[in-house]
């Protein structure tokens, strides 16, 4: 009778309380919907600052425990551990590298006239020996170069900058050494001194590991990146410790304001990053957004660095920057990074394979990102290398975060070496050190060669870019050619890489390269069309 009498209770819960609970936890996910007052244009008078839940909680964990592994979703501890206690135990430590003191700047090794290095400007010697040292840069890269006297003199700056050309070290040294300078002077834990808004959680990622790494040996600085599709709670958590750097995206960032895990009414240093992409994302309204809780234009340095600088981003920059903006581009030389070795092959749909698998062969391919313009041809060409014994990952809009952060995380160690990819996925691929980037489709906008390409050649290292032009899309050349202003070198493989490999030889060559063609013999007329170009 007392089980009948529970279950009756039970259900009636339910009835009343049930839904009501489930429509409160969609609600809370919903980040998009703003409140009538946090319009771009209301005023942000800021009231004294709440005090957040976690605030009010006591703390009854020792140092070890603050340090053991993480706790299994669902169980109390997961729940203790949710909660910052004491904010300076809820955040993990930086692992820091130790510094010596009598360490020597070493001498610049020019080797073009113009060069800019590091050495020339008056940095912490912490940053000089991370950069020079830890992370091989030789000297300045153009951007970098152009940038940085007026960055570290404090000045707004605007730089037309494409990916992979360095410009991420450009704002990250330049707040680093801000950092190093001021310290903590005047903030509390939750107020950063410099906040970065990134367009996608990948980039996001890279840009603070590539701040762990120039902040090596200033193990004070902390770094906090938040962005969707990870623990919500366990990034409140570490804003609530003690952070001086934030690199978000801004649906993430906008959450975390409205519920007061962080304040920015101390920053110092703003930067917005690929703010093209921002645009075209549909991000500019919530850029609006953090931008009215930061310090006013003259209370603050903002820098913005875009792939072109086009009128309304410049627009956009007069509205959140200082009148004296510094304006920086890149000459049309450095459309792409130097270092990049291009080869255009003219080839039939069926040979694309065979020159492919070639060059795995025969050339050091340690980390090879190979790009399609669909998803179901990216699956094609994926399900045809395996069945040729070559190990690869692919990553398009439907592979889900954990499982993209993971191939990401194991392309960066080398467990992985090839990545098919689409356009979208592939533009959140910031990864050092890769040698090949392969356009087994030219794209459709010519201004996504230069985004494909800029995948290698970073940060100062050499690479190759092969694309395979055939009857499909080979119209893109002259437009592609237009925006780096110099001829793209097309040549025709050697007759030794078009070897079809025997576990193909019986599959259509349709299906042996992802499309949808019967029609193989048409390349032949246009691999002979691009004869008198010759071979360069």
């Amino acid at each position: 009778m007392f089980n009948i009498f529970t279950n009756i209770i039970n259900g009636i819960k339910g009835l009343f309380g049930g839904k009501s609970a489930e429509a409160e936890s969609k609600a809370e996910g919903h980040s998009a919907v703003y409140l009538p007052d946090e319009r771009p244009n209301a005023s942000h008078k800021r009231k004294e600052r709440p005090r957040r839940p976690q605030d009010t909680q006591k703390n009854n964990k020792t140092d070890k425990q603050s340090k053991e592994s993480k706790p299994q979703r669902g169980s109390n501890t997961e729940k203790q551990a949710k909660e910052p206690k004491n904010q300076k135990q809820a955040k993990k430590e930086p692992i820091a590298k130790p510094f010596d003191e009598n360490w020597k700047i070493p001498p610049r090794r020019q080797e073009k006239p113009g060069e800019v290095f590091f050495q020339d400007f008056d940095l912490d010697k912490r940053i000089l020996k991370a950069l020079l040292d830890d992370m091989n840069f030789r000297c300045c890269s153009p951007i970098q170069g152009q940038a940085l006297p007026f960055a570290l003199e404090g000045k707004d700056v605007a730089g037309k900058a494409q990916t992979g050309t360095g410009k991420t070290a450009a704002f990250l040294v330049t707040i680093i050494q801000n950092f190093l300078k001021r310290g903590r002077e005047g903030r509390d834990p939750w107020q950063p001194l410099a906040v970065i808004l990134a367009p996608t959680r990948e980039l996001a990622i890279q840009i603070a590991n590539d701040a762990a790494e120039i902040s090596a040996y200033c193990p004070e600085l902390n770094t906090v990146a938040v962005y969707g599709g990870m623990d919500y709670d366990r990034q409140m958590t570490e804003l609530a410790a003690d952070v001086d750097l934030v690199v978000a995206t801004p649906g993430r960032l906008i959450d975390y304001l409205r519920k007061h895990a962080v304040d920015l009414s101390k920053v110092s240093i703003a930067v917005i990053d690929e703010a093209d992409r921002m645009l075209d994302m549909g991000f500019i309204p919530d850029v609006k957004r953090i931008m009215a809780y930061l310090p006013k234009p003259e209370e603050r340095q903002t820098m913005l660095f875009s792939a072109t600088l086009s009128h309304d981003i410049m627009q956009l920059a007069s509205r959140w920057m200082r009148p004296e903006i510094k304006v920086v581009e890149i000459d049309p030389e450095h459309v792409l990074a130097d270092g990049i070795d291009e080869t255009v092959y003219a080839v039939t749909t069926a040979e694309k394979i065979p020159v492919m698998l070639w060059l795995f062969k025969h050339e050091d391919c340690k980390r090879v990102i190979i790009f399609r313009n669909r998803k179901k041809d990216v699956e094609a060409l994926h399900s045809v290398l395996e069945r040729c014994g070559v190990q690869c990952e692919m990553l398009t809009g439907d592979v889900d975060q954990k499982k993209r952060l993971r191939i990401l995380d194991e392309f960066r160690s080398g467990k992985v070496k090839i990545i098919v990819a689409t356009d979208v996925a592939g533009r959140g691929i910031h990864v050092d050190g890769v040698t090949h980037v392969i356009n087994y489709d030219l794209p459709y906008e010519a201004e996504d060669y230069v985004h494909r390409v800029g995948r290698t050649a970073r940060a100062g290292h050499r690479g190759r870019a092969i694309s395979f032009a055939d009857e499909d899309c080979a119209f893109v050349i002259p437009e592609i050619e237009k925006i780096i202003e110099r001829p793209l070198p097309i040549t025709q493989p050697e007759d030794n890489m078009l070897v079809m490999p025997e576990k193909l030889k019986n599959i259509s060559s349709a299906r042996a390269s992802g499309t949808h063609r019967s029609d193989s013999h048409g390349g032949s007329s246009y691999r002979r069309s691009f004869g008198p170009r010759g071979k360069h």
